[in-house]
């Protein structure tokens, strides 16, 4: 490689860096638009929540559901290699981060806020603070960087055992998620519910 293609390269990957934070703050722009508070209505600001069904999930940096972003990140990292496996790893990631972003903006529009109250256990679900959903999309970018240094297999083992923990802890994952907002299942939301 020559000194002016890895200079060009360089150039590249900065600009992948530098769109991270406008991307940042239109994110957190538009959920205040949408009417999310920056932190808990509590008024605290904690670190870390450790129940995954209280008034503070979802109102803090990280909860128990922050490993499922986690998990967000391993599919995009899967499906981003798969489909753009000639772009470079820095906007790989950047891709995937902007994805995230997108659905956290997505999931605490009233119309997602309501489903997940119908059709899951989150019976008293309102919606992510902009904390919650800047330490979930903190959440994803590490599960990218452990997907991508696992590799692909071991990476589908680590998916899997975190889906295990999570269910055998809080009775809840990723996989448990998607299938619970496009089809319910009331045996499982029972069971969700007794946990």
């Amino acid at each position: 490689m020559t000194a002016a293609a890895g200079k060009q390269r360089s150039g590249r990957k900065l600009w992948s860096w530098l769109l991270l934070v406008p991307l940042l703050i239109v994110t957190a722009v538009v959920l205040r638009a949408e009417g999310r508070l920056w932190i808990c209505s509590c008024g605290q600001l904690f670190i870390w929540v450790n129940q995954a069904c209280s008034s503070n999930t979802s109102q803090h940096f990280f909860d128990p559901y922050s490993f499922t972003h986690v998990l967000h990140g391993f599919l995009f990292f899967w499906l981003i290699t798969w489909l753009a496996p000639r772009l470079n790893s820095s906007w790989q990631l950047t891709l995937a981060i902007a994805i995230e972003a997108g659905w956290e903006i997505l999931e605490n529009t009233n119309i997602v806020i309501e489903r997940y109250r119908t059709a899951t256990a989150a019976v008293g679900y309102t919606g992510d603070t902009i904390v919650n959903s800047l330490g979930d999309i903190i959440c994803c970018t590490l599960g990218f960087i452990i997907a991508r240094r696992l590799g692909f297999r071991r990476s589908v083992i680590a998916f899997l055992l975190m889906e295990l923990v999570l269910i055998l802890w809080i009775r809840d994952s990723l996989l448990l998620e998607i299938l619970m907002l496009i089809v319910p299942i009331d045996l499982i939301r029972s069971w969700q519910m007794c946990g």
